[in-house]
């Protein structure tokens, strides 16, 4: 004999239906079967607010009531042929015929009864196993269906209280061992029993629902009750997983665990399993798989006795929230016994449940955790109980303190392995995430500690890497702004090249959002990353900050911001994305340029949160032009002396004018501008501030203190060049043709050449329009290139750095290597 569970989610539509009979067709070739059933989702709620409304006098149950026939109309109009969906329509007609007269009566006497509300909510697993009876026979199958209100018997004899919104009762187990085995011998020859989990009847024959879980404990009962060799429990997960995985997307499935580490692990949060539910087939030792409805040829998790050894004894992390700590504290604790039984003893008589307990060594000082629900009431009990000793002043009263939330690691032995406790709590202290409180249980197999509920999802990701992150692939997460020509290479890098990038560097870049100053695309799985301009133009409004609200709200690990923009009002961004542990990666020059108490702020900030800051293509693009000057400093290998071409505008314009051999220049400039070298007003790289942002960066990662003001300036256009609009800038050029063809002549004349050079000298920075001779790297520096000479004690003889300067798809390329730093 097996036992075979199906949750709401497992029978939801006639398609999901036609799977759970697909598996159990299968698995009727290996054994006689009984198959519990749960209502369809969401159906019990719905029949709860149906007794609600009704027991109010409102008549809106009705239209609830002819919704949810529909529902089940339209279950069997899919799923049923036609030769038997008559039939099938009939028998579910019936159901609500007697489930409307039960509501009608609520809706009389204005009262919803506990014993009311429990023969409501029965019908849903009535309906539910109606259904799949029908599908059964429209497929030739055999089956018994059996009402569990004749098999599962509740004590009437027995406290009978209700939580929440659901009743529950103790069921004689006697009386239902005997149900099954007679159930068992009168069908000798069925294979397939069909029974709903969830509902029972007492000893007068009224319908009693099982609580939480009723539907487990329903199928936990049929496997200790038939001595069935396995009981399986089909869900909409692929098992237990070592971490909720809408928190940890690299939650990995638990293969085998023993009962002990499945009940700590459920206690704790994990919702595949409710551990009373199955208490009995553990009592039994009974094997539990867990099984993925629709992943059914997955292996799942196998919950038994004794379970193959782990690597390293971990199995998985939970968590439990809405956690409240309640703290006791005085000197007349210390050496006087009795006071942790006062406290337990008033809070149990109060019916308050305590989850955790730490004591200091010092006895001076006690904590406990309790539901967030009893915090007030604990809090009034305890201060009750021990007011003498707060009127004497021996005891403080008691401190209440909400907002948290129980991590616990879950191992057979785990406080055995040597270091378990130091590796979770040092996963916690590099991310800057606070323990309140931490405990060991004493059956050795969870390390629980206390955390912020803010911070808790973190924390649940980091530790999971600590103890699970064994995969050679590591996820960066990547959120964009700027979608213009280097932020559109980028991502069409990483489109075309994603899976490469992962092969050679073992990093899988994730981009989860985009944005532009208007509209925003968002993705924490992953955005697609085709038809992105249009996608982006439909996007999400991005006006007020919305953008980077959102990321402050994000908790995912290694997520990484890139500024592919040129807006001044960024830096502020960083610092709040620093705050919240985004590493950095910019192009955008102007917030480095600003004045150095920025820029040293943001780098100090970057520091404090323990986050890259990462700019190396704010200077020469893909050229490693601050990273060799970087490299240089750090050493302590002082740099003397920079003379750099860091424009390949400028260089292109002075590199293809030719005096009179050639165009004019403004032909030249105008040439560069309809190549897109320059921006469409030329005026602005020929201002040279652009040269001289990157001259400012360079001098501070050579560690000077220096400002835009403190740099010499030699412009190339005299302030009359910029009134007016673009096409009167390029008239005035060709107006002034022959003072830029002296220039180049001079030059000439000397066997030199013309080059818009970035230079530092010591402390002395200058950008201006210099001759350069053969000797020089730069004489023989051609199109949009740059370059740069470094003179140090280590590079006497200079370093020279020399390549394309300028570019989208350079720039994109020198973005991702800064990526993936």
């Amino acid at each position: 004999m097996q036992v075979l569970k199906f949750g709401g989610t497992s029978v939801a539509s006639a398609e999901n239906m036609s799977k759970v009979v697909d598996i159990v067709v299968k698995a009727l070739e290996k054994d006689r079967t009984i198959l519990v059933c749960s209502a369809i989702s969401k159906c019990t709620d719905t029949l709860i607010e149906i007794g609600k409304r009704a027991a109010s006098r409102d008549e809106s149950y009705k239209s609830l009531l002819d919704a949810l026939q529909e529902r089940h109309h339209g279950i069997i109009a899919e799923l049923v042929p036609e030769s038997g969906r008559d039939a099938a329509t009939e028998v579910c007609d019936g159901q609500f015929e007697s489930l409307k007269a039960i509501v009608y009566g609520v809706y009389l006497v204005g009262e919803l009864s506990s014993s009311s509300l429990d023969a409501i909510q029965s019908y849903g697993e009535l309906l539910s196993t109606r259904i799949i009876q029908a599908r059964f026979k429209s497929l030739g199958i055999s089956c018994k269906w059996v009402d569990s209100r004749t098999i599962v018997k509740t004590d009437p004899n027995k406290d009978r209280t209700q939580d929440n919104e659901f009743t529950k009762n103790v069921v004689d187990m006697d009386k239902t061992r005997a149900n099954f085995r007679d159930m068992l011998e009168k069908n000798d020859l069925t294979s397939l029993f069909i029974i709903q989990g969830f509902i029972a009847s007492d000893s007068q024959g009224h319908t009693t629902t099982l609580g939480r879980g009723g539907s487990d404990y329903t199928a936990s009962i049929a496997a200790v009750c038939t001595k069935a060799r396995t009981l399986e429990i089909w869900t909409d997960v692929t098992g237990m997983m070592t971490s909720n995985p809408k928190v940890v997307p690299n939650a990995l499935t638990i293969e085998h665990i023993s009962y002990r580490a499945a009940l700590e692990l459920s206690h704790f949060g994990a919702k595949v399993i409710y551990p009373p539910t199955i208490q009995p087939v553990v009592s039994e030792g009974i094997p539990i798989r867990v099984k993925n409805t629709f992943n059914p040829d997955a292996p799942g998790t196998l919950i038994e006795q004794n379970p193959p050894r782990s690597s390293g004894n971990v199995i998985g992390l939970s968590n439990s929230d809405n956690i409240a700590l309640i703290s006791l504290e005085g000197s007349g604790m210390v050496g006087i016994p009795g006071f942790s039984s006062r406290l337990f003893d008033a809070l149990s008589r109060n019916d308050i449940n305590i989850i955790l307990i730490t004591q200091a060594s010092s006895v001076h000082t006690m904590c406990i955790a309790v539901s967030e629900k009893d915090a007030i009431k604990a809090k009034k009990a305890a201060d009750d109980c021990f007011a003498y000793e707060i009127s004497l002043g021996k005891l403080n009263p008691l401190k209440v303190e909400t907002g948290f939330s129980i991590i616990c690691l879950v191992g057979d032995d785990v406080l055995t392995q040597s270091g378990a406790t130091g590796r979770m709590l040092t996963a916690l202290g590099k991310h800057a995430i606070p323990v309140r409180a931490t405990a060991q249980g004493s059956s050795e197999r969870n390390i629980s500690v206390i955390v912020p509920s803010s911070l808790v999802d973190k924390a649940l990701r980091y530790v999971h890497d600590e103890f699970f992150d064994d995969a050679t692939e590591k996820i960066i997460n990547i959120y964009v702004a700027g979608y213009g020509t280097v932020g559109k290479a980028l991502l069409d890098i990483i489109a075309e090249n994603g899976d490469n990038i992962a092969a050679r560097t073992g990093k899988r870049i994730r981009v989860c959002g985009l944005a532009n100053s208007r509209r925003y695309l968002f993705d924490i799985d992953g955005l697609k990353l085709e038809n992105l301009k249009e996608r982006l133009a439909q996007g999400e409004d991005a006006s007020e900050g919305k953008y980077f609200e959102l990321l402050g709200h994000l908790t995912q690990e290694d997520s990484v911001f890139v500024d592919c923009t040129a807006n001044g009002e960024m830096a502020c961004r960083y610092l709040d994305l620093f705050a919240r542990g985004y590493h950095v990666v910019a192009c955008n020059k102007i917030p480095l340029a600003a004045p150095y108490p920025q820029y040293l702020k943001l780098n100090e900030t970057a520091l404090a949160h323990h986050c890259r800051y990462r700019y190396g293509t704010t200077v020469g693009a893909a050229l490693p032009v601050l990273e060799s000057v970087a490299r240089c400093t750090n050493s302590g290998d002082p740099i003397h002396k920079v003379q750099a071409v860091l424009s390949g505008t400028l260089n292109f314009i002075f590199s293809t004018y030719k005096g009179a051999e050639g165009p004019t220049f403004s032909e030249v400039v105008r040439l560069a501008q309809q190549k897109g070298y320059s921006e469409p007003d030329p005026r602005i790289d020929l201002s040279g501030k652009d040269v001289l942002r990157k001259l400012v960066i360079l001098s501070r990662e050579s560690g000077l203190r220096i400002e835009e003001s403190d740099v010499k300036i030699n412009p190339i256009l005299g302030p009359e060049y910029f009134e007016g609009d673009v096409e009167a800038f390029f008239q005035k050029l060709s107006d002034n043709e022959d003072y830029f063809r002296g220039l180049f002549e001079s030059a000439a004349s000397r066997g030199r050449r013309l080059r818009f050079v970035a230079s530092l000298d010591g402390t002395d920075a200058a950008i201006g329009l210099c001759e350069v001779g053969p000797e020089n790297a730069l004489y023989n520096l051609m199109g949009s290139d740059n370059a740069a000479i470094i003179t140090t004690d280590y590079y006497p003889s200079p370093l020279v750095i020399q390549g394309a300067g300028a570019g989208a798809l350079q720039t994109a390329s020198g973005v991702l290597k800064d990526i993936l730093l």
